[in-house]
């Protein structure tokens, strides 16, 4: 496969894995409304979702912040030629951290576990930056 198309396929998990989240996070509040389990408070906004409708609620938000990173890097790759295998490989070593991260929150939520994965995804993705900062700079 293309190089520059590879790359695509950890954006597409990791768009996978945030949809999932939605999906689940969209469960568990249904039953927890159901269940009247949620709390409201008397602005009416963003209400304390709490048990597992919390737990993935916060694993789902969890994806819209620094993945937003990974997107922009990653198409920015494509664009600039620098979607090379090693490139390709970060957003694997990428994406699989942040499904760690999301299995460890979602399940039994160690805190210090859960940065680990945080933290060495964050690196790894700053590596990415790295990266394409250094073929931006350099190309011609």
């Amino acid at each position: 496969m293309n190089p520059n198309l590879s790359i695509v396929q950890p954006l597409l998990v990791q768009a996978g894995l945030t949809f999932f989240l939605l999906f689940w996070m969209a469960k568990e509040r249904v039953g927890a409304i159901r269940d009247g389990t949620v709390i409201r408070n008397e602005t009416g906004v963003r209400p304390t979702w709490v048990g597992r409708a919390g737990t993935v609620s916060n694993a789902f938000h969890n994806q819209l912040e620094m993945p937003i990173l990974f997107f922009v890097v990653t198409i920015l790759a494509i664009l600039t030629g620098s979607a090379d295998y090693p490139m390709t490989a970060l957003a694997w070593v990428y994406v699989i951290l942040r499904i760690v991260h999301a299995a460890i929150h979602t399940t039994y939520n160690k805190i210090p576990h859960r940065f680990v994965a945080y933290f060495l995804s964050n690196l790894v993705l700053l590596a990415m930056w790295v990266k394409l900062a250094l073929h931006v700079f350099t190309a011609g």
